[in-house]
């Protein structure tokens, strides 16, 4: 069986928990980890019990420590022989702006979103892993203004994503990057959910981790062997619903 290293699984409503589930049923052998701590620190919590998914190898990793990146990789290579595919789900949240932006956060969003996720690929390199699947956010497309650290970290992963593709692409790896757009994991206020909803272009509703899963699950397998370097947005048409409305405006007059 095929093994990834799947990262940032922490709640059963999360991506990263279901991009594992759907992995384990395509039949891949899954290690996971996540750091609870940190959503205990986020207004939505985390979960009571750890993650104990059938055929799941969980552990608690604190990738704001940079020699957790590699061992985790290294840890999987000892334990299974090999390690196919690396999947970085992962990501640290702070509610800063440009008034209450703190160096202090600044430097660990950079370590958990940005530094963890090189040194992970750094790693995946050096055990041949043929698949990597990085995670952004759609800053490309909305400014986030109230999540300074979160965006800086996020976009930056985006930008170093062709780079990193370009790195691996003689040893036959890809490197590509999800933008999972707009996804009902627990955060969204009833307001949140009404106007993501109303302004959706291709359907009137939020984004699913299904929705994501389903596209982990092509990126890393056989088919998706001639894609690299690119950001994919999986976003149900969030990034265009500006040109929909103004069609319909017109189609009205």
């Amino acid at each position: 069986m095929p093994v990834v290293l799947v990262t940032g699984i922490s709640r059963r409503i999360g991506i990263a928990w279901t991009v594992a589930e759907r992995l384990r049923s395509d039949g891949w052998t899954v290690v996971g980890t996540g750091w609870p701590a940190h959503d205990r620190e986020q207004p939505w919590g985390a979960d009571e019990k750890e993650p104990d998914q059938e055929g799941l190898r969980w552990i608690a990793a604190d990738l704001g420590d940079p020699d957790v990146p590699g061992r985790l990789v290294e840890d999987a290579v000892v334990e299974h022989g090999s390690l196919d595919a690396l999947v970085c789900v992962h990501a640290r949240s702070s509610m800063q702006d440009l008034t209450t932006v703190t160096a202090a956060e600044l430097d660990a969003s950079f370590a958990v979103n940005t530094r963890s996720t090189v040194l992970l690929t750094q790693a995946a390199a050096r055990a041949s892993v043929g698949r990597i699947v990085l995670f952004t956010t759609g800053v490309h497309q909305d400014p986030m203004p109230t999540e300074i650290p979160y965006v800086v970290s996020k976009a930056a992963l985006q930008g170093v994503t062709a780079t990193l593709a370009a790195a691996l692409a003689p040893h036959g790896a890809t490197v590509n990057c999800i933008n999972p757009g707009p996804n009902d994991t627990g955060y969204a206020t009833e307001a949140d959910k009404t106007t993501v909803r109303t302004r959706m272009p291709l359907a009137p509703r939020w984004g699913r981790p299904g929705d994501t899963a389903d596209l982990v699950s092509w990126l890393v397998s056989d088919e998706a062997g001639w894609i690299t370097g690119q950001t994919i947005d999986s976003d149900g048409g969030w990034g265009i619903r500006a040109g929909v409305a103004s069609r319909q405006d017109d189609s009205r007059r």
